[in-house]
């Protein structure tokens, strides 16, 4: 072998010697980030999914600005996902995390599709200095303890069961910074809404959990308990939900936990299946005495929670009322859509029943008046309602407050991975795995929480301004507008024109 070829062996041999060190310390290196970024990770307290999925979790992030760019020619644009599309959750999330949220170019929105509600610009918009915040109001003033809020915005219905301990504690934690309520959900209140330190409505559900005797009964002891909580504001009558009208509500076993087997009142680890309705409301008569008995245990506003399916129920309950008298009439009504969301219901109820908040506000409101008892009775839009655009409408059309339970999901770290009724969600919410859960830590979302609700009642305020109130509140059906199929938009109070009372 001469003796070039033995200077190109060696070089190819000390080449590969030091491609070899190289490719190890590379090897090292990666390995040395990647026990760093897993502690980081583990212990870190602002992000669920990589608090749960440490080190694999920031594929997510990467992947999801990928799709910036991916989105333009291959797939979903940004106002096309359901139930809620990308342009919803990512206001959302912009809001709870204090972010600014401005947007260059202009909108992706189809403001020319029938249903679009346009807004009225004022050409002298409220100044500034002229705004006022939104005004308080009585519910229940017949009541021994009525409720005095400005609360705007408020957290719906989701049950711990349903969602988890640190979910539950955080809403609770964020209403109470932010000055709203929470809804216990149909399983009764726990610790954990209260530790929070919110205002809290209590639901009574088919099931009654958390204010039954011990064959399920309604139980006036429980319930005096219950309203002796001075955190314990108004109570609400359960009769249907939007995604499930018509059918009760349903926790897998494997949520059944000791703890919430107590509070519910029921068995460890069983399917806890409600009943599609109240056994012991038959009638519109029946639901009137159940308040007015409530009302009268507990000293506290009651009202009822459902979906309606057309106006004949509205005149058939409003007639009983008038000739019952108003003492048994409800104090507040939460309407909710067919638009509404669940951990689990059947396919058929989601899509099929029920009709959608956006056509049963404006009747439920109109029948109030028709019947001279939009004064007595206050009314709570409920049901994929998570914008600003969203509840100014609602106010347009007459709702009093506005509650969400998928829009604080989000604010929580919802990314809409659509496991709630699989105890495997990813970012801790709705499941009861420990290890899931860990990755949800309730005083940074409760701050979350409170900035999602200060955003979006600020930006209402923005776009009432714009039509020249001072306040949301004063918004009316005149304010707004409705896209038509033909095309040009109408105002609300000429499509829907506000109806006066009967008895006038």
């Amino acid at each position: 072998m001469n003796e070039a070829a033995l200077t190109n062996g060696g070089f190819l041999y000390g080449a590969l010697e030091v491609f070899a060190i190289v490719l190890l310390l590379l090897l090292a290196g990666l390995l040395v980030a990647v026990i760093v970024t897993y502690i980081y990770d583990v212990t870190q307290t602002k992000t669920a999914i990589r608090r749960n999925y440490p080190v694999i979790g920031h594929f997510r992030y990467f992947f999801e600005h990928l799709g910036e760019f991916f989105r333009q020619y291959f797939f979903a644009m940004d106002r096309e996902e359901l139930p809620f599309n990308r342009a919803q959750r990512a206001w959302v999330y912009r809001a709870c995390k204090d972010l600014p949220n401005t947007v260059a170019f202009g909108s992706t929105r189809d403001i020319r599709r029938p249903g679009s509600i346009l807004f009225v610009n004022c050409p002298f918009p409220t100044l500034g200095e002229d705004a006022v915040p939104p005004g308080a109001i009585s519910i229940g003033e017949g009541c021994r303890t009525p409720y005095m809020t400005d609360s705007l915005f408020n957290i719906s219905g989701m049950s711990y069961g349903a969602l988890s301990k640190p979910a539950v504690l955080a809403l609770s934690m964020g209403a109470n910074k932010a000055g709203c309520w929470v809804n216990t959900g149909e399983g009764g209140v726990s610790p954990h809404h209260i530790e929070g330190g919110a205002d809290i409505v209590f639901q009574i559900g088919t099931a009654k959990n958390g204010v039954r005797d011990l064959a399920g009964n309604l139980s006036d002891d429980k319930l005096r308990e219950v309203a002796s909580n001075p955190q314990i504001k108004m109570f609400e009558i359960k009769l249907s939900q939007g995604a499930k009208p018509g059918k009760g509500g349903i926790l897998p076993g494997g949520k059944v936990t000791p703890e919430i087997a107590e509070i519910r009142g029921i068995a460890v680890g069983e399917d806890a299946i409600s009943p599609n309705r109240h056994i012991d409301i038959r009638s519109n008569k029946d639901l009137l005495d159940m308040i007015k008995r409530v009302r009268d245990v507990t000293g506290k506003p009651v009202g009822f929670k459902t979906v309606i399916g057309g106006p004949h129920w509205l005149e058939e309950l409003f007639t009983e009322i008038q000739k019952s008298g108003v003492e048994y009439a409800p104090d507040f009504i939460t309407l909710d859509g067919s638009d509404g969301g669940t951990g689990a219901a059947p396919m058929p109820l989601i899509d099929a029943v029920g009709l959608s908040l956006r056509e049963s506000l404006y009747i439920l409101v109109d029948k109030l008046n028709a019947y001279g008892l939009r004064g007595r009775i206050k009314v709570i839009a409920s049901g994929k309602l998570i914008t600003p655009a969203d509840i100014a409408w609602a106010l347009c059309v007459g709702a009093d407050f506005v509650t969400s339970a998928r829009g604080f999901m989000f604010a929580l770290g919802c990314i809409q991975a659509l496991q709630c009724n699989k105890n495997t969600c990813p970012t801790g919410i709705t499941t009861h795995d420990p290890k899931l859960q860990q990755g949800l830590v309730p005083e940074v979302k409760a701050e979350r929480v409170a900035s999602y609700v200060g955003h979006l009642v600020h930006e209402v305020g923005v776009i009432a301004h714009s039509c020249g109130v001072k306040s949301p509140r004063e918004l009316r059906r005149h304010h707004a507008r409705i896209v038509t199929a033909d095309g040009p938009s109408v105002a609300l109070d000429e499509r829907f024109p506000p109806v006066k009372t009967n008895l006038e």
